[in-house]
């Protein structure tokens, strides 16, 4: 069982973005994962961990979509374990600012 830690920046009011990317993996990980937290932190960080490794960083990937980090928990906590159509083949990133949930804006 693994854990996974999402820090966002409250200066940069990302906790809706975190939270909803926190609620991706723990819908689709339920089994997989211990616990999911969420850490405040400041200067525009936005990291995903999983079992202390950074497996997404926005300082050098920009804004992630879900679909690639799930893909990179799966290889984690899961390996071998299909998303369905979550495996596409999207490079995982978005100079936009990703996927966007109802009420978060980019």
């Amino acid at each position: 069982m693994s854990r996974v830690v999402i820090e966002y920046c409250t200066q940069c009011r990302w906790l809706p973005r975190a939270s909803w990317l926190a609620q991706e993996l723990l819908t689709t990980f339920e089994s997989e994962l211990t616990e999911l937290a969420l850490k405040p932190g400041t200067g525009g960080v936005f990291v995903v961990r999983v079992d202390d490794e950074v497996v997404w960083d926005r300082r050098e990937q920009g804004f992630p979509e879900p679909t690639a980090v799930k893909r990179l928990v799966r290889d984690r906590v899961a390996p071998g374990r299909s998303l369905g159509h979550s495996d596409g083949h999207a490079d995982g990133h978005s100079d936009k600012g990703g996927d966007t949930a109802p009420g978060v804006s980019p």
